[in-house]
């Protein structure tokens, strides 16, 4: 008998995904109209891998032309959040503070967000928003599972890997990890998942600052520095002779200690695909780093959109792609890939990243030295006051933040598949808790007086 050659590769996209071609970018018609051809419900997502107490992946059946995913309810404590009806009709679309597209992948994409109707009786966000910005409010992180994780991550920073020295304490305590992580990820089924992404978080943070801020870091070098550092994400494969020396490289500062240790706890809990997404996503914000770096030692300040592509890696990323992984279930691997999906990562990404420029930018002016922000970039090389600039650039981010809305309802409307749709609405939950906290973190934060 001949030899039958290699099986073929098997996809774990779902059924619906054959819809999803050339014309995945396209606004198309309202999807809540006639016009859209029916798309075939596509059949539940593989089964999770969840951490102790995680609930079992949604499966809801998909409904033409609706999202399948229920609302996120108010998580409290530690434990699982109790099971909730799935809807029958698409949410109200929310209350906007400027205009953006309606339709699915908008109102029904959005957990977080506020009803006219139906707000939740917190209390005010400290802190103002930026005037003409495009966002979406949240209801405050719940108290109970901010203070447990913010005890959690100071006792792994402190105890576990020494994360900062004691003179540091103050501003770790004034970032407000606890609050920033349960603000953007709203799904969490317990503290632990939540604390999957703390970890992550702070571990970048101290490596920001002690090999590229103002915290001992500097350009000089920073290429070597960083590789080293990746390999406590992406390890070292190497000879027997020389593998304990990198382990013990591992300990040696503390960014690296954070990396390690941080990456243990992940990659527990994270398919191996899900680990090596975040590699990759590191391995992006290292180059933008590098980038940032160069043009430092050479003094050049680049233009807009040379500025906007550096930015597109050294931004959030690796912090909304790990969504599934904080939700306790996965979205599969090659449907993750789609370039598509990609898009709407990568928008939300930079979105986030110049909501970012904003919100600090009275703080890197106070900075020695020029320090590179959209507004700065957008002064010098247009030729504009400060004022102008700083406006410009939340037009600018305005423009990505609509990119974002229109290509997740596309790409929500094209494969409603339960998996991703509850994905797309892990990564906008991310954006918008990822705003909330910018704005409210006043130890940090404050706003120029151009209005």
């Amino acid at each position: 008998m001949s030899d039958p050659g290699p099986s073929p590769r098997q996809s774990s996209l779902p059924a619906a995904a054959v819809h999803f071609g050339p014309h995945g970018h396209g606004r198309g018609v309202d999807a809540f109209g006639g016009g859209r051809p029916a798309i075939p419900a596509a059949p539940a997502p593989p089964p999770a891998r969840p951490l102790p107490r995680a609930p079992a992946p949604f499966s809801a059946p998909v409904l033409p032309g609706v999202s399948a995913l229920p609302e996120v309810s108010a998580l409290s404590g530690v434990s699982a959040p109790a099971e909730v009806a799935v809807p029958t009709a698409p949410a109200p679309a929310p209350r906007r503070i400027l205009g953006g597209p309606n339709g699915l992948g908008t109102a029904g994409l959005y957990p977080t967000r506020r009803e006219e109707a139906s707000a939740p009786s917190t209390p005010a966000a400290a802190g103002n928003p930026i005037p003409g910005l495009l966002y979406h409010p949240v209801p405050e992180p719940d108290p109970v599972r901010v203070e447990e994780v913010g005890r959690r991550i100071k006792a792994w920073a402190v105890d576990e890997v020494q994360l900062f020295p004691p003179d540091w304490e103050d501003q770790f305590d004034g970032f407000s990890l606890g609050r920033y992580m349960v603000a953007c990820h709203p799904d969490a089924p317990t503290v632990d998942h939540v604390m999957i992404a703390t970890r992550l978080m702070a571990a970048e943070n101290a490596l920001d600052d002690c090999y590229c801020e103002d915290h001992g870091g500097s350009p000089v070098g920073l290429g070597g520095r960083l590789l080293l550092a990746h390999t406590a994400l992406d390890p070292l494969h190497t000879t027997t002779e020389y593998q304990p020396e990198w382990a013990e490289s591992l300990h040696s500062d503390a960014p690296r200690r954070g990396y390690h240790s941080a990456m243990e706890y992940f990659v527990r809990e994270a398919s191996p695909s899900q680990a090596d997404r975040y590699r990759h996503d590191m391995a992006r914000l290292h180059l933008g780093y590098l980038a940032e770096a160069a043009w430092a030692q050479t003094e050049y300040v680049p233009e807009v959109w040379e500025y906007l592509a550096m930015r597109q890696f050294n931004n959030f990323r690796p912090c909304p792609t790990i969504t599934d992984t904080v939700g306790g279930y996965e979205l599969p691997a090659d449907l993750h890939a789609q370039p598509a999906v990609q898009r709407v990562i990568a928008l939300a990404g930079n979105a986030t990243t110049i909501v970012n420029d904003l919100y600090s930018y009275t703080k890197e002016l106070a900075a020695p030295g020029l320090h590179l922000n959209l507004p700065v970039v957008i002064a010098e090389r247009e030729g504009v006051s400060a004022r102008d600039a700083y406006l410009k650039a939340v037009e600018v981010h305005n423009d990505l933040m609509r990119s974002f809305e229109g290509a997740a309802a596309d790409l929500a409307a094209q494969l409603p598949d339960p998996g991703l749709l509850r994905f797309l609405r892990g990564v906008a939950a991310w954006v918008d808790g990822n705003h909330h906290w910018h704005q409210t973190n006043t130890y940090r934060y404050s706003l120029p007086d151009f209005w």
